[in-house]
């Protein structure tokens, strides 16, 4: 054999080959397991802060198989209270994170700064209960309940006053859901679970 070939041989081995199956590792737990995300806004303060850095995981409402509208078998459906990211409905390029307030087929009021689900006040979960939301946009007005169509959900900033959500833009189509925020892995202050 060649010095050459011998060179080659051992960049390729110690080299080319460790480098390609990280990549491929990596593309694969960003895509079917968890994505990092930035936090551009204030629209969730005081839960995030714009700078933070969190994780989705992707696997826990069934991932999405690139360049096809198949998912993979989830672990649960969203529930409400949790926190997700998902393509927004108007920005298809952009991706948004909120509070999930409404499943499918609920009746969604905001009503004396709190929100009501199909006429009653919501008592659970009380990431949501505690949080105050004012009447804005053609889906938040007061004295107006909107039902959720099936397929779709209705999510909500925690900083209503600074939060472009549902209430201007409809709903959130479950197609359009990228996963749940478990985490902020940075500022190294901010560093924590996020439930």
């Amino acid at each position: 054999m060649t010095s050459k070939y011998k060179k080659w041989q051992y960049w390729r081995d110690e080299w080319v080959k460790p480098v390609l199956y990280a990549l491929i590792i990596a593309l694969i737990i960003r895509t079917f397991i968890a994505q990092p995300f930035k936090i551009p806004t204030s629209s969730m303060v005081p839960t995030f802060k714009p700078g933070d850095r969190i994780f989705v995981t992707k696997f826990i409402y069934g991932a999405k198989i690139p360049l096809t509208n198949i998912r993979l078998p989830k672990v649960r459906k969203p529930e409400r209270g949790d926190i997700i990211v998902f393509r927004s409905p108007v920005e298809p390029n952009k991706f948004l994170v909120k509070r999930l307030v409404g499943e499918p087929g609920d009746t969604v009021e905001i009503k004396g700064q709190h929100i009501w689900i199909n006429g009653k006040p919501l008592e659970e979960p009380l990431s949501i209960k505690s949080i105050t939301y004012y009447n804005r946009g053609e889906y938040g007005r007061a004295e107006k309940p909107i039902k959720v169509p099936e397929g779709h959900y209705f999510a909500l900033g925690d900083n209503s006053l600074n939060s472009v959500d549902s209430r201007y833009w409809g709903f959130v189509p479950s197609k359009n859901i990228a996963g749940k925020v478990f985490l902020i892995h940075w500022p190294i202050p901010r560093i924590r679970l996020v439930k």
